[in-house]
């Protein structure tokens, strides 16, 4: 139905690869929603155009009531699992596959082209930072955190989320991490519109730097997001790693451009082989024997016999096809026949299939010349949003607010609500308490109210 096909339209176009986009398609940031699908209007981007089409090498299936025909797969000539990331569930299984950046998957790709290391990391459109410490080639798990700056001493202003995180969301994990007393910050103000711009303000006594910490330590302003690469790979479901994925696309790439070149070297062989039947038909006059012919087979009969003479030369056998078309040639054309500029064509047709020949005989250069073009083509569009860096370990033990624990050894109570006792020390809620009795046996505890 249009309710599936329009949701799958707004994660695809908001992903600004393939899809250019028109009136609300919904916001990354605050997670609005998009329009009903009647509202908005959509295209096909250039690169589209360029990597995802080609009606000759596409394979094509009956639609669902047979009238029409639809496409098996689309011959894309980019690894999109890489480029879009992927989330879903099935029966028993489950896939994230995170999107990785335009440029660096090409150069990846040369690269490997080219029997050189290579190693590829996330990219998100949100921006963020990221720490790839974990990654692993796309089997373990990265971590990200929101661009936060320190405008002042009490000032904190957040610039990028985390992926998979709105305004919306870390707004509403800010005000849980306050209410549990995790944190506790003075104001929370939202200035998001086309940018992310939420300011926080650190209470009296509280500088920005520790509250920045905290905000890390609580709150969605940094997530652990875990990879589990699951494809499907000759109908079964496998997992693979980023290099792999990026190999199978490259050889698949490679395969598809092979094929392309052999089409155009048969269809430029094809063309030059009419046009020189051509030269020969109009050029040796075959077409004025034609008036002594009584019938449609003996017209077909003489041709035939006459193309004998160049049929050495001729990179295909002369079929009855290519008759019917000398047959087909108007007087007007035949009238107004250069056989100089004929001969120049046959040549520039000539030095393309020297060029393709050339090109078959190194698929792998050709393949990298590809890619090259590509990039250069459309990489201005697509630079790095996310910024690699290593984060330090953050301990909530270290950040927790020291609390103090009273024991009344009278009333043999001991805790945070206990008001009066001839004994104190201060501890956070993360710490333990161990017990000691009088008989030797002894008790781990975490930090009571009163017990």
């Amino acid at each position: 139905g249009d309710a599936s096909i329009g949701s799958a339209l707004i994660v695809m176009a908001n992903k600004e690869y393939f899809i250019e986009k028109q009136g609300n398609f919904g916001n990354l940031f605050t997670g609005d929603p998009a329009s009903a699908p009647r509202y908005i209007e959509a295209r096909l981007t250039p690169l589209a155009k360029e990597v995802l089409f080609n009606s000759e090498l596409t394979e094509y299936t009956d639609s669902y009531d047979g009238r029409n025909k639809e496409p098996v797969i689309l011959p894309s000539k980019l690894p999109i699992s890489l480029l879009y990331g992927a989330e879903g569930i099935a029966v028993g299984m489950s896939t994230k596959i995170l999107p990785h950046n335009f440029n660096e998957v090409i150069d990846a790709q040369i690269a490997f082209l080219k029997n050189k290391y290579f190693r590829l990391f996330p990219d998100f459109i949100n921006g963020g930072l990221l720490d790839v410490g974990q990654y692993e080639d796309g089997i373990g798990k990265v971590r990200v955190r929101a661009r936060i700056d320190v405008s002042d001493e009490k000032t904190l202003t957040i610039k990028e989320l985390p992926f998979g995180v709105t305004t919306e969301s870390l707004i509403q994990s800010i005000q849980d991490a306050v209410n549990k007393g995790k944190l506790k910050v003075s104001s929370i103000d939202d200035f998001t519109a086309e940018k992310v711009e939420i300011e926080l303000k650190a209470i009296r006594g509280m500088s920005s730097e520790k509250l920045l910490k905290l905000l890390y330590a609580f709150t969605q302003c940094e997530v652990s997001i875990s990879v589990n690469m699951l494809l499907i790979q000759e109908n079964h479901p496998v997992q693979l790693t980023v290099s792999e994925v990026l190999k199978q696309n490259t050889f698949r790439l490679r395969d598809l451009l092979k094929s392309e070149l052999l089409l155009s070297l048969e269809q430029t062989k094809r063309k030059w082989h009419i046009r020189r039947m051509e030269m020969y038909f109009i050029g040796e006059k075959i077409y004025q024997k034609l008036e002594l012919c009584d019938s449609y087979e003996a017209a077909i009969e003489i041709i035939k016999k006459s193309m004998l003479q160049i049929e050495s030369v001729l990179p295909f056998s002369v079929e009855h096809e290519d008759i019917e078309k000398l047959l087909n040639i108007q007087i007007k054309r035949i009238s107004r026949y250069d056989q100089k500029e004929s001969q120049k064509e046959l040549d520039k047709l000539k030095v393309t299939i020297s060029s393709l020949n050339k090109s078959l005989k190194d698929v792998v250069s050709y393949t990298i010349d590809y890619l090259e073009k590509i990039k250069e083509k459309f990489g201005e569009g697509y630079p790095r949003r996310t910024s690699l860096k290593s984060f330090d370990e953050i301990r909530v033990q270290d950040l927790a607010e020291k609390q103090k624990v009273v024991w009344d050894r009278k009333e043999g109570f001991l805790g945070l609500s206990v008001r009066s006792g001839t004994s104190s020390f201060y501890c956070s809620t993360y710490d333990k308490i161990v017990v000691i009795r009088k008989d030797g046996s002894y008790q781990v505890i975490r930090v009571p109210e009163k017990q």
